[in-house]
């Protein structure tokens, strides 16, 4: 039955990703020359935004959206993921990860502008994604129920699998905790939170991802400090694994590009199309300051959090053995002692449960756009559960291969789609950089754009804003 099940995912896993890691990097690089290479041009303005606040301070802030958004990137890819890449495509694989994440960061301006240009209002709050750009922006709701189904399939439910999967082989390396006894914990933990609604999502979100992804850091900063000497020729090792005579001559290096391309994108979602469910809700004065602040978040999770992982390994070993997270854990316990596993495994559980919360409002977001329904609603939250406690008895590599599958699947709907309204969020673009060019904090106004269609909140947003600064 697990053969036939291999079979069944990685059959069609294969195809796409032969050709999507081109079509994922090829896309970014048109973005990146296209928007005059915005994520470097504007990377300072980016810090500028981050703590910008919404009028009345009502609504889910800026970075109240980028940590929702970090919740799901911060987790399994970050410290799985990387070990995973290292261990089966060596040192070179982190180079691709950069590089997808490099060019990824002006997918990500796309996809994160045109989810909050094309928002909607859901009572005091705001939501959004790539399956209403895909209805308002292209004319195609069948479309954008397809990606509905397959976001909240793959975030809600397989994805999340992989978080509590890595949660209960962390646990069981540091504490041998039976996974049974970590599967109840973490459904009932999962249950009270998502049945709190958004709000009581953004508060974990933004107590877990800062105070962990902080503490990770500065480990990892000690680890590189130890080990300071070593670290120019480890960061030759990378680019000479990268492009490695001895893998183009065995054939190897097409292998190591998608390993790499793979393990960025499920851990950064630059152009994935999940982050703009996250930056959708955020209440700002312009569409394209959330696509700024979400290229930001590609930057923190693979140059800064993935990157801190992938030292902390190859500082230990550059041909590891081991499943994922147990890699991580014996690297870190080489460098720090034998107390660092369960550091390891504590770290896990609040980077992966962060991520469940996460991907949990992904899902909710995207069944509210395909019908707005509490029976639905709270049928997809139990399943969520469900799948929470599956992931922590599963088989390791089913679940991966999955969540490989589910991912190559959404970022080619995704990616055609920002490809077809590129021209839509480049004129964006340019009436805020018009506007910032002029020293002015830039407000965005439907109506400057005659093109536009299916705009449903930024009129009304701006007269709201000038109705509150005449009341003040």
């Amino acid at each position: 039955m697990e053969a036939f099940l291999n079979d069944v995912i990685n059959i069609p896993n294969n195809f796409i990703w032969k050709y999507l890691v081109y079509i994922l990097v090829g896309t970014g690089l048109f973005f990146t020359f296209r928007f005059r290479f915005i994520q470097f041009h504007y990377f300072i303005e980016m810090f500028r935004i981050v703590g910008e606040k919404p009028e009345g301070n009502k609504g889910v802030s800026s970075m109240q959206a980028f940590f929702i958004s970090a919740a799901s990137r911060v987790g399994t890819g970050n410290l799985t993921g990387v070990a995973l890449a290292i261990s089966t495509g060596g040192p070179g694989a982190v180079f691709w990860m950069w590089v997808v994440a490099a060019v990824g960061m002006a997918s990500s301006f796309v996809e994160s502008t045109l989810a909050q240009l094309y928002k909607v209002k859901d009572g005091s709050e705001f939501r959004g994604g790539p399956a209403y750009y895909m209805q308002k922006g292209l004319g195609s709701r069948w479309l954008g129920i397809v990606f509905a189904v397959l976001i909240t399939v793959s975030f809600g439910l397989i994805f999340n699998a992989v978080q509590s999967n890595t949660i209960a082989v962390a646990f069981d390396e540091a504490f041998h905790v039976n996974k049974t006894i970590i599967a109840i914990i973490l459904a009932v933990l999962t249950a009270f939170i998502i049945f709190g609604g958004l709000q009581r999502v953004v508060s974990v979100s933004q107590l877990i991802v800062p105070v962990m992804a902080g503490l990770y850091i500065i480990i990892a900063l000690f680890v590189v400090v130890v080990n300071i000497n070593t670290v120019p020729g480890l960061l030759m090792t990378i680019v000479k694994n990268a492009f490695g005579i001895e893998q183009i001559v065995g054939g190897g290096l097409g292998g190591i590009i998608v390993i790499g391309a793979q393990r960025g994108l499920f851990s950064n979602e630059a152009g994935m199309g999940s982050a703009p469910n996250a930056a959708a809700t955020a209440h700002v004065s312009h569409p394209a300051k959330q696509g700024l602040i979400q290229t930001l978040g590609v930057f923190f999770d693979t140059f800064i959090v993935c990157t801190s992982t992938a030292f902390i390994i190859l500082l230990y070993s550059v041909t590891p053995k081991g499943d994922g997270i147990q890699v991580t854990q014996a690297a870190l316990q080489h460098h720090l002692g034998s107390w660092a596993p369960t550091f390891i495994a504590i770290a896990m559980f609040l980077f992966a449960f962060s991520s469940v919360v996460g991907n949990y409002y992904y899902g909710q977001t995207n069944i509210e756009f395909i019908k707005k329904s509490k029976l639905w609603l709270n049928l997809y939250r139990i399943l969520v559960v469900a799948m929470v406690v599956y992931g922590c008895v599963a088989n390791f590599q089913i679940v991966w291969d999955m969540a490989n599958l589910f991912m190559g699947l959404l970022a080619l709907f995704n990616l055609i789609s920002i490809l077809l309204l590129s021209t839509i969020a480049y004129k964006v673009y340019k009436d805020y950089a018009k506007q910032r060019k002029q020293g002015l904090d830039p407000v965005f106004k439907a109506k400057n754009i005659p093109e536009l269609k299916n705009i449903e909140t930024w009129e009304d947003e701006h007269l709201m804003q000038e109705e509150n600064k005449a009341a003040n």
